[in-house]
């Protein structure tokens, strides 16, 4: 962590923290309007295949700006999509919160992610490493851009009726 005290520092971290787990809150609740009213209008929601980070050229599960965000909400809530009908039930864990860098207004979080899904009477565990590039605002944080890395990925091409 760069240029803080250790006061401010676990002030930062306890807030960072709570967004985290309210964000993981509104997914397991399926509330995804108010998930992206999160976001701030730049950015991407990315799950890579891999190890890369040249998301733009890569091949990836999802790499979604403001409106590929809002169209895959849509798809989501309208039952289009039909990897989400019906939507799974899930509930998700997330830890081993740290703060990579803080600088200004931006900061970087690495965090590691569980989600249960439960669809058709079945359970399927997924494990990811996250990294949320967060902007503090007078409002509270916005995200400008999450990158989950399922472990794994590399063979998975699945098709997904939630966000992580």
């Amino acid at each position: 962590m760069t240029e803080m005290s250790k006061i401010d520092s676990r002030a930062l971290l306890a807030q960072v923290t709570e967004f985290l787990w309210a964000e993981a809150d509104l997914l397991d609740r399926k509330d995804y309007d108010v998930w992206l009213d999160l976001w701030q209008g730049t950015g991407f929601y990315t799950l890579p295949i891999g190890d890369t980070e040249d998301f733009a050229n890569a091949l990836n599960l999802c790499h979604d700006d403001a409106k590929m965000r809002r169209d895959r909400i849509v798809r989501f809530q309208q039952g289009f999509s039909i990897s989400s009908a019906p939507p799974a039930q899930t509930v998700r864990t997330v830890s081993r919160i740290v703060i990579e860098k803080a600088e200004g207004d931006v900061i970087t979080v690495r965090s590691a992610e569980h989600v249960v899904e439960d669809k058709f009477g079945r359970q399927r565990l997924w494990a990811a490493n996250m990294t949320h590039t967060l902007i503090a605002t007078d409002g509270g944080f916005r995200i400008r851009n999450k990158v989950v890395r399922l472990l794994n990925s590399d063979g998975m091409l699945n098709s997904f009726s939630y966000l992580f």
